[in-house]
């Protein structure tokens, strides 16, 4: 198929590109970069520059002439979890905006599928069994600091995957883990440092449930659901969702870094807000029953354990 990959260089993007060039398919990868289109013919994909926020990038999409438009634009710096608004705000733009002209160029084309990045912690509701479904309710009231980011998410899904014209697909990712994210052996991972620093404590009993995927494994689920996913919302994610207070010492201890500092709740809740008081003791994690079932996938690090132990780097 020729496959058309708004952000191609980016974390996902740019093992994802790999994968599909090496299962024969024609990538067009977009950046909005001119210095990028080096890296993106080193990958194999005939690299387009256009800016997915600009109603002109649907003329990048109907010269492609694409099959199928994968849709993994975000542009999240720096976490600071009392600034999320401001930090996710231009993500928000491509997730909400951004998806309305890449669908729109879509509809123009004919395409036959469309799958875009979703994301799977913090969208399920706090309440009832620790580990999520598809099918689980969202979020309804979430802290003022994520308000707008969740409703993006949603609004991303629920667009993608009502186009009744085309397989509209979401993939909620767990946290990427591995090479060119946060939490990978690079030594100008943000997540990485704060760990290496002790500055990420352990606040509270750390019951909060997070669901990981190393970054491999989640192009290899995006292939599967490019070549043959039916409509609707997938969780992409490992099968073993687990609490902060187990990973994060085997982070640590994966990076040889010092056990993470305890300290209060409370403490947490003044330091960053009622996100990170959430986040150490509320979160759900998610189930990837569906994603395997479905897409036939098959994940090469089935736990972060293993991941963290061999997969960081």
């Amino acid at each position: 198929m020729k496959i058309f990959v708004a952000g191609a260089t980016g974390a996902l993007g740019r093992p994802l590109v790999q994968q599909l060039t090496g299962r024969g398919h024609e990538v067009v990868g977009m950046t909005r970069r001119e210095s990028k289109q080096a890296l993106l013919r080193g990958l194999g994909a005939r690299p387009v520059v256009a800016d997915a926020l600009d109603p002109d990038a649907a003329c990048a999409v109907a010269e492609a002439e694409p099959d199928v438009i994968v849709h993994q634009l975000t542009a999240i710096g720096a976490f600071n979890p009392r600034r999320m608004e401001r930090d996710f705000a231009a993500t928000n733009g491509l997730r909400t905006e951004g998806t309305d002209h890449l669908l729109a160029a879509g509809r123009a084309v004919g395409i036959e599928r469309f799958v875009a990045q979703s994301f799977a912690p913090w969208v399920f509701a706090r309440t009832g069994g620790p580990v999520k479904s598809e099918d689980d309710p969202l979020d309804t009231a979430p802290p003022a600091q994520v308000r707008t980011t969740l409703d993006a998410i949603k609004y991303l899904e629920q667009a993608v995957t009502g186009a009744g014209w085309t397989e509209g697909i979401a993939l909620r990712y767990g946290g990427f883990y591995g090479p060119g994210t946060s939490i990978g052996l690079d030594p100008l991972g943000e997540q990485v440092e704060m760990v290496r620093a002790r500055k990420f404590p352990l606040a509270g009993k750390g019951t909060g449930l997070f669901s990981f995927i190393h970054i491999e494994d989640a192009a290899a689920a995006t292939v599967e659901a490019i070549e043959h996913g039916r409509r609707g919302v997938y969780n992409v994610v490992d099968d073993e969702p687990a609490p902060i207070s187990e990973w994060l010492p085997a982070l640590a201890k994966a990076l040889g870094a010092k056990p993470p500092r305890r300290v209060p709740l409370w403490l947490a809740r003044l330091a960053g807000g009622e996100v990170a008081a959430i986040m150490m003791t509320e979160l759900r994690g998610a189930s990837n029953t569906k994603a395997k079932r479905e897409l036939g996938w098959k994940l090469r690090y089935p736990s972060w354990r293993e991941g963290f132990a061999r997969g960081l780097g």
